[in-house]
């Protein structure tokens, strides 16, 4: 059970925690004030469905100023025993129009995704598989989106052996 607790912990940093690549300077005035809507302190709690019980948690997160085109994030999720951390940057890149994220946490896993705009959101999407510790097949899924004043993650982890579903959503607000 804590193997597919720390799975689910990293994936919800995979997708909190999205940032890291670098953006191109010149981003458009619209792109870079809609980031830096995001700029403040945020927190949200979550119920993490699929094991024994639901277990609820509760996340920070921070969003800075980066440099150029770019915000950087920080975050900590406390769950029953264990802490997960992520770190990253979200930015605009004007050479390829579009929304880029990367993230690292403190479970070891890394993340990249292209931002999709739609209207005043953008959901940045990730889908991976890993092995987890015990060299079972894990399929992680994470969506986080910018949504007017507010960010959400939700994300999914399936253990592909037993076919065991992990899910959390968790929405923020300042």
């Amino acid at each position: 059970m804590m193997t597919k607790r720390l799975h689910i912990v990293t994936a919800f940093a995979v997708v909190l925690l999205l940032g890291l690549l670098p953006a191109a300077a010149r981003a458009g005035q619209a792109e870079l004030d809609l980031l830096a809507s995001y700029i403040g302190k945020w927190s949200g709690d979550g119920v993490l469905v699929g094991g024994k019980a639901p277990e609820s948690f509760r996340c920070r997160l921070t969003i800075a100023k980066g440099n150029q085109a770019k915000i950087n994030y920080s975050g900590r999720c406390t769950l029953v025993n264990m802490n997960l951390s992520v770190a990253g940057t979200i930015g605009y890149d004007d050479a390829s129009r579009r929304y880029q994220a990367v993230m690292s946490s403190n479970a070891g896993f890394t993340g990249y995704a292209i931002g999709l705009k739609q209207g005043d959101q953008i959901s940045f999407d990730l889908a991976e598989r890993q092995t987890d510790r015990g060299g079972n097949d894990v399929r992680i899924g994470s969506t986080i989106r910018l949504i007017g004043d507010s960010i959400t993650v939700d994300f999914e982890v399936e253990f592909n052996n037993s076919g065991d579903l992990l899910t959390a959503s968790v929405p923020f607000a300042r």
